[in-house]
């Protein structure tokens, strides 16, 4: 129940995954991609051609950036794609529209929201002030906070247990289909972000997951929630 005790929109606590659920990070993914390439003569990316695999991580994106580079991604390209995007971090892109005002809503709802994310987390810290986040997010577990990452279910069964909230009190918002195999792994409940990125041969129908969302404004909804 929240102070004038009319029934809740959300449940108690809500986790979100960050690159392209939240976030849309990918301006700042194309810019590092593109300086990448530039340092080594090639003309930039378009947005439409990386903009699929930015939910997929460094390793993919580099695949893309830099012909060769398929297969097992050099680390040594790993660390300097991490390393330009630091430099680039929040300066390009920005919270996809509604979010700002979901997530007032769920904290004026009395419940909790926070953030389970497989990007880094210093980057992920480093993003939330800029963000305006920095202490609204209840939790934040990154990539390489725990010895699992998604889609292993240790990082949502984490972040509940750390906020001392049950599974069913809880679920997941999610754009790829990594979030939803973690959050049927944790038997948490879970949403998949239609709004995010997505490879054409990706099919959110598939997934598994408890509900499905086109936009972030339908989860002002209280019937969108599972």
């Amino acid at each position: 129940m929240n102070k004038d005790s009319s029934p809740s929109r959300f449940p108690p606590l809500v986790l979100f995954d960050l690159d392209g659920t939240l976030l849309d990070s990918a301006p700042d993914m194309l810019v590092t991609a593109n300086r990448m390439r530039a340092g080594r003569g090639l003309a930039p990316l378009p947005m439409t051609v990386l903009r699929p695999h930015v939910s997929k991580g460094s390793r993919a994106m580099i695949a893309i950036a830099l012909p060769g580079s398929t297969g097992e991604v050099d680390p040594i390209l790993v660390r300097e794609f991490l390393d330009v995007y630091q430099q680039e971090l929040g300066r390009h892109g920005a919270a996809f529209d509604h979010v700002d005002a979901l997530l007032a809503a769920i904290e004026q709802d009395g419940a909790r929201w926070g953030i389970v994310t497989n990007k880094p987390e210093y980057l992920a810290r480093q993003l939330l002030p800029l963000l305006g986040w920095q202490e609204r997010c209840a939790v934040l577990i990154g990539g390489d906070t725990l010895a699992e990452r998604k889609p292993h279910p240790l990082p949502l069964q984490h972040a509940a247990q750390q906020l001392g909230v049950d599974i069913a009190d809880c679920v997941y918002v999610g754009d790829d289909e990594r979030d939803i195999i973690a959050a049927r792994a944790a038997d948490m409940r879970s949403i998949a972000a239609l709004w995010g990125y997505r490879l054409p041969e990706d099919d959110p129908q598939q997934w598994g997951a408890d509900a499905l969302v086109q936009q972030p404004a339908e989860l002002l909804r209280s019937d969108v929630w599972p």
